[in-house]
């Protein structure tokens, strides 16, 4: 464009990146894939070692390249306004409020998934692989479609303990300090239920990093004893927490026309931690305060609408 044209002559070694539009093909050597953009460097050059200019307002979308290369310096420029700035987000700041997050997901028995887009390659997948990563952590899952997350909107599901936000890159980091429940990206959910994952300083933004075959895919280990397991202790609550993962689901047997005898004794039961939660919410309403009320009988209210009840004439004459 006409800014790389500018730059050029004067800046040699800058790197211009461009937004990917439709399926992405093979990449190309030196290229880098990141948050819907491509980069091409000239090896041995990486996004790591360069300094960061951004070209836009101030929002999600710079925040999360913020958090992508956290290690790299960023400077901005607003067009709307005319005036460049050095970033001086705390990054540092930012990635603590995120792993309390991934602490808080530790912590939760019930996600709810949450279906921010319906427009992103692969979305079907990754709510597949959520389901399936949560069942093995022993956590019980819901999936939501709301339309654009809102704190109204979520605040409906009082039983949910943190939601997991399936979203484009660029919009998958909510700002969840207004909302009841914490709001936590795919990537951090997985640092959260995958014992394989580890914290290398690296964020992903990007769900689509996360599924088979892809670049930040990691296997989920095969599930342990009950004697192997290993203590795990909340850095929130400080309680014993379980960290054992629960072992595939077997083949299900051919469908037989056979019939079975059920025993006497037998009873069908189905856990519902929702069912739980509302058992354990109460209200006691108002005091009856039997035997110390007065009888009386019925008598006649008021009548009308509550603009101009038909007694409020003759009481102020």
């Amino acid at each position: 464009g006409e800014l790389e044209r500018l730059l050029r002559p004067e800046y040699p070694n800058v790197v211009f990146s461009s937004v990917e539009c439709g399926e992405p093909g093979a990449a190309l050597p030196g290229e880098h894939r990141h948050l819907g953009r491509r980069f091409v460097l000239e090896p041995p050059a990486e996004l790591q070692h360069c300094a960061m200019f951004y070209v836009g307002a101030e929002g999600l979308a710079l925040s999360s390249f913020m958090l992508t290369w956290n290690r790299c310096p960023f400077s901005s420029f607003d067009p709307a306004t005319g005036r460049g700035r050095r970033e001086t987000f705390n990054v540092n700041r930012a990635l603590m409020r995120r792993l309390y997050l991934v602490e808080r997901a530790r912590d939760a028995r019930v996600v709810g998934i949450v279906v921010g887009t319906l427009g992103v390659a692969g979305y079907l997948d990754v709510l597949q692989h959520l389901r399936e990563l949560l069942r093995r952590a022993g956590k019980r899952s819901y999936t939501l479609a709301v339309g654009k997350p809102s704190p109204a909107k979520l605040a409906n599901f009082p039983e949910v303990d943190v939601f997991v936000l399936v979203a484009c890159a660029q919009n998958s980091l909510l700002d969840s300090s207004d909302f009841y429940r914490p709001v936590v990206t795919p990537y951090e959910l997985e640092l959260a239920c995958n014992p394989a994952r580890e914290w290398t300083g690296d964020y992903l933004t990007d769900f689509q990093d996360l599924l088979p075959g892809a670049c930040a895919h990691v296997e989920l280990p095969a599930a342990a004893g009950a004697d192997d397991a290993v203590p795990d202790v909340s850095l929130i609550t400080g309680e014993l927490r379980a960290a054992r993962l629960c072992d595939p689901p077997a083949p299900q047997p051919p469908p037989s026309a056979a019939l079975a005898c059920r025993e006497q004794t037998r009873a069908l039961a189905e856990i519902s931690p929702a069912a739980s939660f509302l058992e354990s919410r109460s209200w006691r309403g108002l005091e009856q305060q039997l035997g110390k009320t007065p009888v009386a009988k019925a008598v006649q209210g008021r009548r009308g609408i509550a603009i101009a009840y038909e007694d409020e004439g003759r009481q102020d004459a």
